[in-house]
């Protein structure tokens, strides 16, 4: 049995480019909001991870399993049914402000790692950016550079 291919991996395609092609126009502001909080959350210059993935710095991990690979740190994705962000620090190191900061945050659905948010609008932006900030930082704790 052969290796799987990682599909989701850094792209060519221009942030800005995929940004300005979101269809909604709604979406497509809230791309740009939502990427002007990452860039001052982790002071990166963010890369396109598959088709619809932004992504900003990459870390490496290895399940017990044996996979392997390599993802973005933080990112998110301007998907049609939601705003998509991956906050995945809150997956490997969960903190306790962050209880404190998703009771805050308003409308909102979770995944493992992945938070769902239907409309900007109807969530407190400062909390938001606060959980993207607590994630990041758990990352770098759990994948130092």
């Amino acid at each position: 049995m052969g290796k799987a291919e990682i599909k989701t991996k850094v792209t060519d395609t221009a942030v800005g480019d995929f940004i300005a092609s979101v269809p909604d126009a709604r979406r497509r502001e809230e791309a740009g909001l939502i990427d002007a909080l990452h860039r001052r959350v982790t002071g990166m210059t963010p890369k396109m991870w598959g088709p619809s993935i932004i992504g900003y710095g990459s870390y490496d991990y290895r399940y017990a399993s044996g996979h392997s690979g390599t993802m973005c740190r933080a990112g998110f994705s301007p998907r049609k049914a939601a705003m998509t962000l991956y906050l995945m620090g809150h997956y490997c190191d969960r903190q306790p402000e962050a209880d404190a900061l998703f009771a805050r945050l308003g409308k909102y659905k979770t995944g493992k790692s992945c938070l769902y948010i239907n409309k900007l609008s109807d969530v407190d932006l400062d909390a938001l950016e606060q959980l993207v900030a607590l994630s990041w930082d758990s990352m770098n704790k759990c994948y130092p550079a």
